[in-house]
């Protein structure tokens, strides 16, 4: 990879390597401080109903390519990093609540204590430093695999090169997310249409400015 090259970060899952142990979101939330009641990262499950393998999905912001947050933020608190990464600028952020009904995934939040937007930047402080984010280094099965796509000798690229892989969308609004699945993953139809507050509907188009 060259030098002068920007990152462009990715996560890969493989769903069936996690028993819900839940070390991720413990991990996260010691890590990001995140206040009582509010998660940046989740694992959600399929109840494993009529004989069915219960299968559990990890998850967090998708750090979408084309954002709805970003399109929805009216200041520009909301922005996408070259590297990949969804940020969130506190010094710019009203506290509106616009980007948190966007968000297909339902990862964002208002902090409790400053009142500002939150969620997942795949600990972006830890990258600063060289090291994973916190749940990658904390999953014991190895579950998330992180990495650089702009890196063809990576370990996300050999995956998403050479694995069979989903993603998990909103059919109406694709917003091409940055965490693949191992193919046979599941649930797939969570993802939520984005709106604005108080469930207000907008074009696909809007969605796409950002």
């Amino acid at each position: 990879m060259k030098e002068n090259q920007s990152k462009r970060y990715v996560m890969v899952i493989d769903t069936f390597k996690c028993f819900d142990c839940k070390a991720c979101m413990l991990a996260c939330k010691v890590e990001n401080n995140v206040p009582q009641g509010s998660w940046r990262n989740w694992v959600k499950h399929t109840g494993g109903l009529y004989g069915r393998r219960t299968q559990f999905q990890p998850g967090q912001c998708m750090q979408c390519d084309e954002p709805s947050c970003v399109a929805a933020c009216p200041v520009g608190a909301t922005y996408k990093q070259e590297n990949g990464l969804v940020v969130i600028d506190p010094d710019k952020c009203i506290g509106c609540g616009y980007c948190v009904t966007s968000c297909p995934y339902g990862a964002r939040y208002r902090n409790p204590v400053n009142h500002l937007a939150d969620k997942c930047d795949f600990c972006q402080h830890r990258l600063e430093r060289g090291e994973e984010p916190a749940c990658v280094e904390t999953c014991p099965t190895r579950a998330r695999v992180f990495g650089d796509l702009n890196d063809p000798l990576s370990k996300v690229s050999e995956l998403i090169k050479n694995e069979k892989l989903v993603q998990v969308i909103n059919p109406l609004i694709n917003t091409k997310p940055a965490v693949f699945y191992a193919e046979g993953t599941l649930p797939l139809d969570w993802p939520t249409e984005p709106t604005l507050p108080g469930g207000v509907h907008m074009s696909p188009k809007f969605w796409k400015k950002s």
